[in-house]
């Protein structure tokens, strides 16, 4: 389930809704500014959403199988962690009623993936689910550095 949710949330959704923007909203935007906008939303927003309230609710979760964590005594730090995540997801959420969020979430959102991968992939004795975790982090942070440069660029 939580491979298939982040596949979902991270490429199918994205991609999806690029596709409706142009083919069916017949939005003039580039292919670019939609990719920052789709993306902060779903890869930010619903993913940090989704990952922190499952965090928070169900920190043995994130601690044992991402994290390699047995210990009990990590839970409160995971829930806290649950509580940034929710937030954060917020915020990059409300990017489609405040387009101004967009710029601002895609860097906090390409700083946090990309760190987090560049953590598990230090970790030489990665599980599978980290090894899961730092792929599609470090896709998710390489995909939003797209869009940052091409604001810049612009």
């Amino acid at each position: 389930m939580y491979i298939a949710t982040v596949a979902l949330l991270l490429i199918v959704f994205p991609v999806a809704s690029i596709v409706a923007d142009k083919a069916i909203a017949h939005t003039a935007a580039p292919w670019l500014a939609l990719l920052g906008k789709w993306s902060v939303f779903w890869i930010v927003g619903v993913r940090l959403i989704a990952a922190g309230l499952r965090q928070f609710f169900q920190p043995r979760f994130t601690a044992k199988k991402i994290l390699a964590i047995d210990s009990d005594d990590a839970l409160p730090v995971v829930q806290e962690l649950g509580i940034a995540n929710f937030s954060a997801g917020v915020v990059a959420a409300l990017s489609l009623v405040f387009p101004r969020f967009v710029l601002p979430m895609a860097i906090a959102g390409a700083l946090f993936y990309g760190i987090a991968g560049i953590r598990h992939l230090r970790d030489a004795h990665r599980n599978a689910n980290q090894n899961f975790a730092m792929v599609t982090d470090l896709f998710a942070a390489a995909v939003l550095v797209v869009y940052i440069a091409y604001i810049a660029a612009a």
